[in-house]
């Protein structure tokens, strides 16, 4: 009987097989099928997907302030200003807008650009817009660097610290407010020395004492957890000490720069001079070589003419020795 049933369930087991097979082969070409039409690949990002990259927008490109110039100023009458072989700007007087572009095309095809629209009438420049806009950028930095506020430095030490530690703390304290900053003192206290705080009040009011020709304590130490801390600030003398060293290191910097551009158009200037003096001395020595050059040839002709009448003179000048030699 149970012979009988599994040779009976064997077409039934295998046609079930079958039918499995068949039905995952169907639904694995649908997949593919759908795949390609309902999902297709784009052949390109879209623009906007270029400033989405992780990091923040590194792949947008920030506008540029672009003055107005050239084509752009709609203004008839112009006040206009160049840059001279000196570096300093040169008043070219009042013009119309195709005199100050045909003046800018005329100085080396530079840029007519729009610095103050609000004077009467308004004021432009011809310079090259690359290094105006460097210019420009060059002092907005500096003018940051010197407007920038003084910077708040931090020296730590312990309330038990050893003297010579607190040597080389009030040391650089000192550094720190010669140089124009505000230095933040920060008294550190582990665990249960917390109840010595008094100590720490202690130090650093010897620290304000020992610091007082040179600064001036902004506020009270007070805790700030279990630490404490006072800020000094440098004395106004000093800070005009500090303005006038940045001051007089400019100078410095605007003379140097002065200098090294007054000698390379020293330089310029030698290099063009031997120029027109090695033109001189070539067009002299043409000449010399012109002259003699005319020089030999007539001292040929006129070797020519005397053996002609040497010849005349030894055969005698009639029609027939002249035809012979002729």
């Amino acid at each position: 009987m149970t012979a009988g049933t599994n040779t009976s369930m064997q077409p039934l087991w295998l046609l079930s097989c079958l039918l499995f097979l068949s039905t995952a082969s169907c639904f694995s070409v649908i997949s593919r099928s759908s795949r390609h039409h309902l999902l297709p690949i784009p052949s390109r990002l879209p623009d906007t997907a270029l400033s989405a990259r992780p990091g923040g927008r590194r792949g947008m490109v920030k506008p540029v302030d672009r003055p107005t110039m050239n084509e752009e100023i709609t203004y008839s009458e112009l006040r206009v200003n160049a840059v001279s072989s000196k570096g300093k700007d040169e008043l070219l007087g009042v013009m119309s807008k195709a005199e100050a572009l045909a003046k800018a095309k005329e100085l080396g095809d530079l840029d007519l650009i729009l610095i103050n629209e609000h004077s009467d009438p308004p004021v432009c420049k011809i310079v090259d817009y690359s290094k105006y806009r460097y210019m420009k950028e060059k002092k907005a930095k500096e003018v940051k660097k010197n407007s920038k506020a003084s910077e708040l430095k931090e020296v730590k030490m312990s309330y038990k610290i050893d003297k010579h530690d607190y040597e080389v703390r009030k040391k650089n304290a000192s550094k720190f407010l010669s140089q124009g900053n505000r230095v933040k003192v920060v008294c550190t206290f582990r665990g249960r020395e917390v109840q010595f705080d008094t100590l720490g009040f202690d130090l650093l009011d010897k620290l304000a004492g020992d610091l007082e020709k040179i600064g001036v304590q902004e506020s009270k130490a007070r805790k700030e957890g279990r630490n404490l801390f006072c800020i000094f600030g440098p004395r106004p003398e000093v800070m005009k000490a500090v303005s006038d060293g940045k001051r007089k290191q400019d100078k410095e910097k605007k003379k140097k720069k002065e200098e090294a551009y007054r000698e390379r158009q020293e330089e310029e200037a030698k290099k063009e001079e031997a120029k027109k003096e090695i033109l001189e001395a070539e067009l002299e020595l043409k000449e010399s070589e012109d002259e003699l050059l005319n020089s030999l040839k007539l001292d040929e002709d006129e070797e020519d003419d005397d053996v002609e009448s040497s010849l005349d003179a030894l055969l005698g000048s009639d029609d027939l020795t002249d035809d012979l030699f002729a």
